[in-house]
């Protein structure tokens, strides 16, 4: 068997989160590429959250609907995923708090009590029943339990572990693969070790599901990366500092959703005509207003693409895994300050908080991309027109540079001007900036393809949705095209990639087909929607029957 499936539910609070990375840790440990869904109402306790676990040969970031195994902490974890159970689930339940449950029942109360160890670690409870249950040895799962438990609750892990380990039966057999184990990480940890390697000094952020992982995550690891990170009173306060700490000379990031960026994007205008490069990640999640704060969605494409007042060149791109999430971030912030743009990442909430099996060795090397600084000859000028519109930077306490910033329409040298002269060669300046980024782009595989390059059927989709097509297109001998940059669009790359198609089906985390109609903005037909707008991402199996419909 290439891949197995593992579903693990309780309520909120019981740690479900955790106990689904240390199974996802179980398998990585034997040389699988896994990848964690993680489904959770906005609740501090309660509700009904799962995790489900998909371990294969080959990579992957979407799930399936059928589960091999099921871990039930409760009746609601076995009831609200009947669907899932076939002939050959393996159910493990908690005796204590299910009322009917067919399978293997662990009486957890009973062993916690006996073990005098906290209610936590009945999780380990079901790692080790199915450790058991799959065939995987005890050293194994010891040796996961190690590395995912704090040294002073290691020891009743270990024992309650044990007791779930025996009171189950062997069912299967999980062969090890000739392969690493790889670290297990989320999309919010990657994109900070991007926003690092591409020069990261200062991330700014005000909490907001789902990229406030992404904060916790920084400010943890802030002394051993060398950064600062900063927590204003809210998503004004975290652009203002950020375009001030840019000013000053320090690449900077912020970290926002939806309704976070709303605040932010008068601060993004000034960006845009002060000239002042941030780096902005946008993780989306159902709108409008608060909408569903933990689901995911793609419904903010044309906010990001069009906010703020007046015409400015951006730049935006859209990871689909890891590995773009990596490289994109790290060259969203280089290019940002090369061009000074505003840049932003656009994530969602499965690539943020999803955990993926992840592979640094298999990133390509990143280009060096330093900006354009002063070599202080002559008087400076701030606004100084170039041939590729981009002026040379100077900052604060430079000898003989005055940096004169302005959010009002300005000459060369940052004074204030309504001379239609100036203001006409200024908004020309910005747009030859766009136009450089936009050059310089077409050197970066910008647009990816997946499968037979002549294939006469076609699925387009972009940023999380990806793994979920790549599988599902394969049924029909499909080829996917994915974009990684979405302003300035990669025309040519995009004509390229689209030769020779045939029936083409766009796939998005949306009600109205939002990379269509910027498909459609840009010349381009782009086929029949199959969408999604229920706040999760498509299964592969569920995509398959949507496919059906437009390819058969």
């Amino acid at each position: 068997m290439g891949e197995y499936s593992v579903l693990i539910g309780g309520k909120a609070g019981e740690g479900i989160n955790t106990a689904g990375l240390s199974i996802a840790a179980l398998f990585s440990r034997l040389g699988y590429r896994t990848y964690m869904y993680f489904d959770y109402p906005s609740l501090i306790r309660g509700g009904h959250n799962y995790a489900i676990i998909r371990a294969s040969e080959k990579p992957t970031g979407a799930t399936r609907t059928p589960v091999d195994v099921l871990l039930a902490f409760d009746q609601n974890g076995i009831e609200i995923h009947r669907e899932r159970i076939h002939d050959g689930t393996t159910v493990i339940y908690d005796a204590s708090q299910v009322v009917k449950g067919e399978g293997y029942g662990l009486p957890l109360d009973r062993v916690l009590k006996e073990e005098k160890a906290p209610p936590i670690t009945g999780n380990s409870a079901m790692l080790g029943a199915l450790a058991r249950a799959a065939g995987i040895g005890r050293e194994v799962l010891d040796d996961v339990i190690r590395g995912s438990v704090p040294a002073k609750h290691l020891e009743a892990n270990l024992r309650v572990a044990g007791r779930g380990y025996d009171a189950v039966d062997h069912v299967f057999t999980v062969e090890p693969l000739d392969a690493p184990a790889l670290p297990i990480l989320t999309g919010n940890e990657v994109t900070g070790l991007g926003l690092v390697h591409g020069g990261l000094e200062s991330y700014v952020a005000y909490p907001m599901t789902p990229t406030s992982n992404l904060l916790h995550f920084l400010a943890g690891h802030a002394e051993d990366l060398a950064i600062k990170v900063l927590h204003p009173e809210n998503e004004i306060g975290v652009i203002l500092m950020a375009l001030g700490l840019a000013y000053a000379g320090e690449k900077t990031a912020v970290g926002t959703a939806g309704g976070g960026f709303c605040l932010m994007t008068e601060g993004l205008s000034l960006a845009g005509m002060a000239e002042v490069p941030v780096t902005i990640v946008v993780g989306q999640r159902p709108g409008p207003s608060t909408g569903m704060p933990t689901y995911t969605a793609q419904g903010d494409l044309h906010f990001v693409l069009n906010a703020g007042q007046g015409e400015f060149p951006r730049l935006v791109v859209a990871p689909g895994d890891l590995g773009e999430a990596y490289a994109w971030s790290a060259t969203a912030l280089s290019l940002s300050w090369k061009y000074q743009v505003p840049a932003i990442i656009l994530t969602d909430k499965t690539l943020a908080e999803g955990a993926y099996s992840f592979d640094i060795g298999a990133v390509p090397p990143l280009p060096d991309r330093e900006p354009k600084l002063w070599d202080g000859a002559g008087e400076y000028r701030r606004y100084v027109r170039t041939e590729d519109g981009v002026s040379p930077l100077a900052f604060p306490g430079r000898k003989g540079a005055a940096v004169k910033v302005n959010s009002y329409a300005h000459d060369e040298a940052g004074i204030t001007t309504e001379a239609s002269k100036d203001v006409r060669a200024l908004q020309e300046k910005m747009l030859r900036k766009g136009e450089s980024l936009s050059a310089e782009l077409a050197a970066y595989p910008a647009v990816q393809v997946y499968g037979p390059h002549d294939a006469e059927k076609t699925v387009v989709c972009w940023g999380s949705e990806k793994w979920a097509c790549i599988e599902a297109a394969e049924r029909f001998g499909a080829r996917v095209v994915q974009p990684l940059v979405l302003a300035p669009f990669p025309v040519r790359q995009w004509e390229e990639a689209m030769t020779g198609t045939g029936r083409v089906a766009c796939v998005e985390d949306n009600a109205t087909g939002q990379f269509a109609r910027l498909l459609r903005q840009q010349g381009f037909d782009p086929g029949q929607p199959v969408l999604k707008y229920d706040g999760r991402p498509f299964e592969v199996d569920e995509l398959e029957a949507r496919l059906g419909e437009v390819f058969v």
